[in-house]
């Protein structure tokens, strides 16, 4: 059977057959296919560029990047040249046949990129292990010869987890850590060491630190150990900050000095100090000092760094704001009139004022004999935290320092208690008790028990009723809720003994003679008809099945109903109906709670049960076959199910 070209599906574009190989082919190259085209749409930016080149071999990227786009050109071509082939087909099979032989031929094209695929994998596995740094936050860079503290001061500022080895060349790649000054999140960034040749004899671990140095918008934190324990001169570090100083242009610099706990700028020779100088004179460098191993001046070196660099970036935001002439434009405008600074308004200028206490308190020494003591301290010695617990009132000013611990409430009502105690409190508080205990003595409290009138009894034993009566009542709740999820009779079917409603009368004080007549009279019994009497009548006011004597609605008619309570069938008492309703739901109570299957629960012992799926095939010519059946067996054979033919 042939099908038209108009019966088949949509023909697929280009991109559909492109993303069909990728498809296909994903099992012999799952990740070096994801690998080129993401790598393919990396941003151009100068940092990313300039890192690039450096960690990798820039014509090869180059070279593998155009292999792939020539073999998306060269599928492209192949699914275009199909499509066109499969418009003019003659059949369905035709069309299949065209299908696998192009996806055939996209996968050799593929399979061909096999190498250049591996060699871009590689290199989106070591770009996705590169720190994430941002260009435009607030970043102290720091950089310097191998082994001068570089990584022990990012450890000590950040959380970054930075190895730090006594030798040279620890740090291979760049690393990054963020902290927080001010409100103002800022990131750290340490580069490998630098060693003092030109640049065309940098290794790649040393050409990372130059790119992040000349691209990156920071300020350089330029470290230096006066020690020479890193290997190097004092000489040879200040070459190298006055060769690599011209990628410094419109930064802020900082020359730190660690290993201050061995040796100090004060403490070199007069050579290398005048070098020192001359660096620090040449231009706007500041000297920090610093000591890692015994954390001293580090923190002080951050804060300088930071508050530099936002005084700095603040400086270029407002030199941004304003015209070559000075004029402030319209955006910075806006920021300075939302600004005001209060100030007095008789101009004067008011000094801070300390008092000579506050200046002649010493600082804390833990390790001074006579400082005061701390709570921490007294905490220290009642046994530590969670056994020591503070009093908090024994610093109080009173008169009497047996007062510190009066169990007295300060506030009473809303008022001060302190405002309203009489000074002869105490006097006149002697005098009551002593007032109370004369009447006492007096038998003033002395009273015999009155005995209790008849309206009292009657008032108590109408209470004990209410009390009862609400207690059963609360008890029918109770047990209405645990059959909430059963049947519920309806109340046209509930049946009220007359005797219930004679005692219900009398407790209400109404005389039930007259009431008990009525409805003995008005009571529906078994109504006396004659079988015979009104036969046809009968027979032709109700309509009765099939087979049944005329006189038998007459009988339904008059029988009456029976009720039965089925939680009190069977059972004697009330202790032993609740025992067994209390152990039939600790019975299902496993099944419950593995959900498994109960003895209530519809069971079929098989899936599809023999006598209701076997089909016995017998000949014609048994004579089995009724009359009815004539029919299947013209036709050779017959079906019995069930035992029926």
């Amino acid at each position: 059977m042939k099908t038209s070209w108009k019966d088949l599906p949509p023909v697929p574009t280009s991109q559909e057959f492109l993303d069909v190989v990728l498809s296909r082919t994903q099992r012999r190259l799952p990740t070096q296919i994801r690998a080129g085209f993401k790598i393919s749409r990396i941003r151009k930016l100068d940092t990313d560029k300039d890192l690039l080149n450096t960690l990798y071999d820039a014509d090869h990227f180059r070279i593998a990047l155009g292999q792939l786009s020539t073999a998306k050109h060269l599928i492209e071509t192949v699914s275009r040249d199909y499509v066109r082939l499969l418009k003019y087909a003659q059949s369905l099979f035709q069309c299949k046949q065209l299908k696998r032989a192009a996806l055939g031929r996209m996968a050799t094209i593929t399979r061909r990129l096999k190498d250049p695929l591996l060699y871009l994998e590689q290199v989106r596995q070591h770009l996705g292990r590169l720190p994430s740094i941002d260009p435009n936050t607030r970043t102290l860079l720091i950089c310097g010869y191998p082994n001068v503290g570089k990584s022990s001061f990012l450890r000590s500022v950040t959380r970054a987890d930075v190895d730090v080895q006594p030798y040279a060349f620890t740090t291979k790649s760049l690393f990054v850590g963020h902290f927080d000054y001010k409100y103002l999140r800022f990131q750290a960034v340490d580069t490998p060491g630098i060693l003092d040749h030109p640049l065309e004899e940098m290794n790649t671990i040393e050409m990372q630190s130059i790119t992040a140095i000349a691209h990156l918008r920071s300020a350089i934190l330029y470290f230096m150990d006066l020690s020479e324990q890193c290997g190097y001169s004092v000489d040879a570090q200040i070459r190298l900050f006055q060769s690599i100083k011209p990628l410094f242009t419109n930064k802020l610099v900082f020359i730190v000095v660690n290993k201050i706990d061995i040796m100090r700028p004060e403490d070199l020779d007069i050579e290398a100090k005048g070098m020192l100088q001359e660096v620090l004179n040449s231009g706007d460098v500041e000297l920090l000092q610093l000591s890692c191993t015994t954390s001293e001046g580090v923190m002080a070196v951050r804060n300088a760094a930071c508050e530099r660099l936002i005084a700095d970036r603040v400086a270029q935001k407002l030199k941004a704001g304003t015209s070559s002439s000075g004029a402030i434009n319209s955006r910075l405008g806006d920021l300075l009139n939302r600004i005001h600074v209060a100030r007095p308004m008789d101009g004067l200028q008011r000094e801070v004022f300390v008092p000579d206490a506050v200046k002649e308190r010493n600082k804390y020494d833990r390790k001074d004999p006579e400082r005061p003591k701390l709570e921490r301290d007294i905490e220290e010695e009642e046994g530590g935290a969670g056994v020591y617990n503070i009093d908090l009132r024994k610093n109080y000013i009173l008169d009497n320092d047996n007062w510190r611990h009066d169990k007295i409430p300060e506030i009473f009502d809303g008022k001060n208690v302190y405002d309203f105690i009489d000074p002869d409190i105490e006097a006149k508080l002697a005098a009551l008790e002593e007032e109370e205990e004369q009447l006492q003595a007096d038998g003033f409290y002395r009273s015999d028990e009155s005995s209790e009138d008849e309206e009292d009894a009657d008032i108590r034993a109408k209470a004990e009723l209410i009390r009862e009566k609400r207690q059963l009542i609360q008890n029918e709740a109770k047990m209405k809720k645990s059959l909430k999820n059963r049947a519920v009779i309806p109340r046209k079917a509930t049946t009220k003994k007359l005797s219930d409603m004679k005692s219900h009368l009398k407790s209400l004080g109404l005389n039930t003679a007259s009431t008990s007549a009525r409805a003995r009279s008005q009571s529906r019994g078994r109504k006396m008809v004659s079988i015979h009497s009104n036969r046809e009548g009968n027979a032709m006011d109700m309509d009765s099945p099939l087979g049944s004597p005329p006189e038998a609605p007459l009988r339904a008619e008059g029988r009456t109903r029976s009720q039965s309570n089925r939680r009190e069938d069977g059972v004697t008492a009330t202790g032993a109906r609740s025992k067994a309703e209390k152990l039939a739901k600790l019975g299902q109570k496993r099944m419950n709670r593995m959900a498994r299957q109960g003895e209530a629960d519809r069971h079929t012992t098989a899936a599809l049960p023999k006598h209701l799926v076997s089909t016995i095939f017998l000949p014609p010519s048994l004579g089995l076959i009724s009359q009815s059946h004539s029919f299947l067996a013209n036709e050779g054979w017959v079906r019995l199910n069930d035992g029926e033919v």
